[in-house]
């Protein structure tokens, strides 16, 4: 017999599109129709008075019939047409008791349909879905809650909705307050609640289910920084317990912490269904556009010491050259920014800086700390400038790339603060089958220590 706990055979949802195709109007257009209005009901009165003047009912019926002066109603808007769209296409896979399985995809790829499916909320065009255990769902903020309700008679109303007993709310009402950290507003109406203390209730209500499935879409983009953690400690200890987690969301770095597979939705469709490392890097050639992953400088406003606006663009390149946004741990990557100077500029300095999420400057790095003696520049006037590091040393997080153009010693021609940010994925570096805790630091040391003892 199977060990799975989800089951999917071959699910597809299908919406109908409807289309109205208006008529555009022009003034002239709205002018002629109110005159046409105005001159109807002159006509229409007129009528009226002859009719009482002799004329039946009947014989006005008959004139009006013989001698239209109306013309008939006709509506701006073409016949409706429709057409069909698959937001799911035969998705087939299961997941076993236990597994914390991401999934990701671009905007539109069918993740959230997907799992509204799994939470009973919308039914399959086609397929089958098998689910076994107890599932609580986090989908929208606040999904299940009465805005004129307080924060107490929320929890009451949502935990019963999420299939929980009043008992057994009763039980868990203290802890859930206590995670949702809402203790001053607990008989507040939700309807005067932030969104993040909404999503804080909502969160902690569900997670304090005890499902045996837990599916989490991203909502937790809502929380602040400190929260998203808790979030994430608390997911990390129900699949501790031996429970599943089905996580949705665009954080490709909490997706790598917190996942050992993940599926890669892609028009409908499921295309990866491997390990972290292999889904993301596959997600991101997949989607990659040059004009997405490239930053424009000439309408950034994050210059400053600037005597022209020499900085065209900032990306990012792995070790093949391809465009990227995402860098695991330990992997070739490569800092770039594009040039243009409308005269050369003399002995130019190339600097880049990286910053963590806080502003906080990490390292710096140009051409004038390390030369390189195989391409010695006295001028420069247009290019690309690029930053080679074989082996990232960033721990997963997000960052931000600083780029800057210097003449000489010190005459700044552009500086762009914060041109690009860009995500660090972790990866097993060590090889032995256990990622850097961030809390280790910002970097990692690819060192070898020796030890001599007695």
């Amino acid at each position: 017999m199977s060990d799975y706990i989800i089951k999917i055979e071959s699910i597809g949802k299908k919406y109908r599109i409807r289309h109205q195709q208006e008529r555009s109007v022009a003034l002239r257009d709205v002018l002629t129709s109110r005159v046409r209005d105005i001159g109807s009901s002159l006509l229409a009165m007129g009528r009226h008075i002859i009719c009482n003047n002799g004329r039946t009912n009947t014989e006005k019926l008959s004139a009006d019939t013989q001698n239209p002066t109306a013309e008939p109603l006709t509506s701006d808007f073409g016949p409706p047409t429709s057409e069909e769209f698959w937001a799911l296409n035969d998705v087939s896979f299961e997941v076993k008791q236990g597994e914390v399985v991401g999934i990701i995809g671009r905007n539109g790829a069918g993740k959230s349909t997907l799992l509204k499916i799994l939470s009973r909320i919308t039914e399959p065009t086609t397929g089958r879905v098998h689910i076994r255990g107890r599932m609580a769902s986090l989908l929208e903020v606040g999904t299940g809650f009465h805005s004129e309700l307080t924060g107490r008679e929320n929890i009451f109303l949502n935990g019963a909705i999420l299939g929980m007993t009043k008992a057994e709310i009763k039980r868990k009402f203290d802890e859930i307050v206590a995670f949702a950290e809402i203790e001053k507003f607990l008989d507040t109406p939700v309807k005067r609640y932030s969104s993040g203390m909404y999503v804080r209730l909502a969160f902690a209500v569900a997670a304090h289910l005890d499902p045996e499935i837990l599916v989490v879409d991203e909502v937790l983009a809502v929380g602040d920084a400190w929260f998203q953690k808790k979030c994430l400690g608390k997911m990390q200890d129900v699949n501790k317990g031996g429970r599943t987690v089905l996580f949705v969301s665009h954080n490709m770095p909490t997706v790598q912490t917190m996942c050992r597979r993940v599926l890669v939705l892609h028009k409908g469709a499921i295309c990866v269904d491997s390990d972290p490392m292999s889904a993301i890097s596959e997600y991101l050639h997949r989607g990659a556009d040059i004009r997405d992953l490239k930053s424009d400088l000439r309408i950034h406003d994050g210059r400053r010491n600037c005597t022209a606006r020499s900085l065209l663009s900032a990306w990012l390149e792995d070790g093949s050259h391809q465009p990227i946004n995402t860098v695991p741990m330990g992997e070739q990557v490569y800092f770039c920014f594009e040039f243009h100077c409308e005269t050369p500029v003399k002995s130019p300095v190339f600097g880049f800086g990286i910053e963590d999420s806080f502003g906080k400057r990490v390292f710096s790095l140009n051409n004038l700390m390390k030369p390189n003696p195989l391409c010695p520049l006295r001028s420069a006037r247009q290019g690309v400038a690029r930053l080679f590091i074989p082996r990232n040393p960033l721990l997963p997080g997000s960052y931000f790339l600083s780029v800057s153009l210097v003449e000489g010693p010190g005459t700044w021609v552009d500086f762009v603060e914060q041109a690009i940010e860009f995500k660090v994925v972790a990866r097993d570096v060590y090889g032995f089958g256990k990622i850097p805790d961030p809390a280790y630091g910002f970097i990692y040391i690819d060192g070898d220590i020796l030890v001599d003892a007695i």
